[in-house]
């Protein structure tokens, strides 16, 4: 995971700065923090991240799932949704953006960490 760049979309800033430090201290770069949709976007476009941490549930015009429709289809990034709730018309709409994992908060360190490394390599990431 060292020198992999994620971008972290999740709109509870305590949470986004605890992911953002456990990444670091994994070895990844956490270069930005967004906390809607439609900055998941322009941020992706911005800094060409390896992942996007994305959580579903977004304040704004655009939720988790439409960005990271959005970014599959213009970026071709991996994304790995956070969660802390899932209905089954939510998890419907998930699965048709394709998603390389899911991850239910809370999560420890480990669990945020393999997840991560399988999305990378699933993705067919070198990292």
């Amino acid at each position: 995971m060292a020198n992999t760049k994620i971008l972290i979309v999740e709109d509870e800033i305590i949470i986004a700065k605890d992911i953002q430090n456990t990444l670091k201290a994994l070895g990844s770069d956490a270069p930005a923090i967004v906390l809607s949709g439609e900055e998941a976007i322009k941020k992706t476009e911005e800094i060409k991240p390896d992942l996007v941490l994305m959580n579903i549930t977004l304040k704004g015009e655009i939720d988790g799932i439409d960005a990271a429709a959005e970014i599959r289809n213009l970026f071709n990034i991996p994304v790995v949704y956070l969660t802390g709730y899932m209905d089954e018309e939510r998890l419907k709409r998930a699965k048709t953006t394709e998603p390389f994992s899911y991850v239910i908060k809370p999560f420890n360190e480990r669990e945020l960490h393999s997840t991560i490394v399988r999305a990378l390599k699933k993705s067919g990431s070198n990292l």
